[in-house]
């Protein structure tokens, strides 16, 4: 007993750091961290940013050199003579939402068939149906148009559509399949013995379950048929130019970038954060209901 109380009374006399004292060095640690941290996120906003802002204040330029001249909307008025741009326009909507509507049906009907029935040839649809995401781009555009011009098929909107649903399907069926993956099968057995018909069970079990990828595979094919260029590129015919291609057509014809061109992007800018409020309001709007 008595070594036992010499023991603690040597311990209770060593140094001990207080709370406060090691609490005050995570927070300097913390602090340093922090600051690290702070400096690598205003380097990487710059770089992500400040190439927009140098676009939008050039796209107020008065000139269509570089230097400064004044300021002026004049290209913003021009933005809305350009006939050829509105067309573009048309044409890139048109693509899209049609192509997306497509890949979004046969990408969600061959995920569920993928997910429910089970065949032997089941895995190489499945790597299959992901060729298209590992192919580069410029491989899908040339041997899209070479099969086009084989077969006959005129370039044109159609030849667009065609080579966008086609990149856009495998999207959608990782996307519905990701969803699928986590579906409990059992649900489908319990309307089974209900009495439902597969049909049945098909539009009003499986269906709502896959929502969230379908809508995500629908949206995630929108925005890609819009901003592709190198496949249109190599389908695209004359007078059947998306929004894209006809950028490129006007960077290359007036060599460079024009006013035209910052004051059309500043436009697409504002829209994608427009429509991208809209869309978080809109999905607040579901979680909450």
């Amino acid at each position: 007993m008595a070594q036992n109380f010499v023991t603690k009374i040597i311990t209770s006399l060593k140094p001990v750091k207080s709370q406060g004292e090691a609490a005050r060095h995570a927070r300097r640690a913390y602090k340093q961290h922090f600051s690290l941290s702070q400096t690598v996120l205003i380097f990487a906003l710059i770089f992500l940013f400040l190439p927009l802002i140098v676009l939008v204040i050039y796209s107020f330029n008065g000139s269509t050199s570089m230097s400064w001249t004044g300021f002026s909307l004049r290209w913003y008025e021009r933005l809305l003579s350009e006939r050829g741009l509105w067309t573009a326009v048309r044409n890139s909507l048109v693509i899209a939402v049609t192509s997306a509507v497509t890949a979004t049906v046969i990408g969600t009907i061959g995920a569920i068939g993928v997910s429910w029935y089970k065949f032997k040839t089941r895995s190489y649809v499945q790597t299959i149906s992901f060729l298209p995401m590992i192919l580069p781009e410029i491989i899908i555009g040339v041997s899209l148009a070479i099969f086009f011009a084989g077969i006959g098929i005129q370039l044109g909107l159609f030849t667009i559509y065609i080579a966008h649903t086609t990149f856009n399907i495998p999207f959608v069926f990782l996307m519905v399949m990701a969803r699928l993956e986590e579906f409990d099968f059992s649900i489908i057995e319990a309307a089974a013995d209900l009495g439902a018909t597969e049909r049945e069970t098909l539009l009003k079990v499986t269906l709502p379950i896959c929502m969230p990828g379908i809508i995500s595979g629908f949206l995630t094919a929108i925005t890609l048929s819009l901003e592709d260029f190198v496949i249109t590129f190599f389908v695209s015919g004359p007078g059947s130019s998306t929004l894209p291609v006809f950028i490129y057509s006007a960077i290359t014809r007036k060599g460079g970038i024009t006013p035209l061109i910052s004051a059309l992007s500043v436009v697409m800018i504002l829209g994608t954060v427009v429509l991208c409020i809209l869309l978080r309001k809109f999905l607040k709007y579901i979680a909450a209901k």
